[in-house]
């Protein structure tokens, strides 16, 4: 009797012990990725039974929030850091970029397909200066499409967003107009009219993008395909209309060279083919974690992303890092201990 209760409690102890040696790592941040993400993230925690992974979207600005206050263990922003938000964080902080993706300008506007856009009338439009469909800029850039006389409402992200933080770079880099007036950041103060709406995160702005007739917004690449919405060519710096999901999103992230704090912006990207709004998004990293195991089960994860994770990109609208890009990343994510 003795040796059988000896034993049962073995067996007992066995799933207890697997249970206290389980890490489970908490984030929260950009929505931008977060299809992508979700992926990687149940697929390593699949793949690694000793370590789960729960990453809420709440917007890049939250993200960084929550991570100064270290109410996670990591966080994810599309407008990486500033230097003011990483003097915040006592031991320091890591910057890797996981992905990059571009922002398209997704409508919804009946019988519409394939609309170009010309810089001068998409910031136009942001600016609440071009206000209807059939604006005569509108009409000169689309030969031939019949364009309703329909007022134009603009869906913009209500939250703190790193999506917008890269949406306004790019708009204060072609309008001097916007560089004066809204300029650049996760927030900005837009138009005053009842034909802007607000709706927090990239998911809510689709929603309501399909649900109004005559809007326009922007989203990253992955939320207007999988809700199979128009997303219209944009011209680039060189003046060609460039798509969003083709190779004009590698174009522009080949124009760029990361320094080496991994922090780079592409406002306005060279290349005769560049899609003209593509970005890097980063994860964000404790240089010093008061858990070593939580700070190895992170950099596991940061390698799956960097190897098998990337694999995933391109099928989910994301664009794959260049290989130097992913080099760089391995030998800054091992300051993270």
């Amino acid at each position: 009797m003795k040796r059988f209760a000896i034993a049962m409690l073995l067996v007992l102890s066995i799933p207890l012990a697997e249970a206290q040696e389980r890490v489970r790592l908490t984030g929260s941040g950009a929505s931008f990725p977060f299809p992508l993400y979700s992926a990687w993230f149940k697929s390593f925690s699949s793949q690694n039974k000793n370590v789960s992974v729960d990453y809420q979207a709440k917007g890049s600005g939250a993200g960084i929030q929550d991570f100064i206050n270290h109410t996670v263990d990591f966080a994810a922003s599309d407008a990486a850091m500033t230097d003011e938000e990483i003097a915040k964080v006592p031991g320091g902080v890591q910057l890797v970029p996981l992905t990059a993706g571009e922002i398209a300008l997704a409508y919804n506007v009946a019988g519409v397909k394939g609309l170009k856009l010309p810089r001068d009338v998409y910031s136009g439009i942001f600016l609440g200066k071009v206000t209807k469909w059939s604006d005569p800029k509108l009409k000169a850039a689309n030969p031939g499409v019949n364009l309703p006389d329909q007022d134009i409402t603009v869906v913009r992200r209500a939250d703190s967003s790193g999506t917008t933080f890269v949406f306004t770079t790019h708009l204060a880099a072609i309008s001097e107009e916007w560089k004066k007036g809204p300029g650049v950041g996760t927030t900005v103060k837009w138009p005053t009219s009842d034909k802007f709406v607000a709706s927090p995160k990239n998911d809510g702005v689709a929603a309501t993008l399909r649900q109004t007739p005559g809007s326009i917004g922007y989203v990253e690449y992955a939320f207007g395909k999988f809700s199979k919405m128009e997303m219209a060519l944009l011209q680039n710096k060189s003046g060609q209309f460039v798509a969003p999901g083709g190779k004009g999103g590698e174009e522009a992230l080949s124009s760029v060279k990361l320094p080496a704090d991994l922090r780079a912006w592409l406002p306005d990207p060279e290349g005769a083919h560049a899609y003209p709004i593509a970005t890097y998004t980063w994860l964000l990293l404790y240089k010093k974690n008061a858990d070593p195991k939580k700070a190895a089960a992170l950099r596991e994860l940061v390698d799956y992303c960097l190897t098998d994770g990337q694999k995933m990109s391109a099928q989910m609208g994301y664009i794959p890092l260049p290989e130097s890009v992913s080099a760089a990343v391995r030998k800054a994510v091992a300051s993270a201990q």
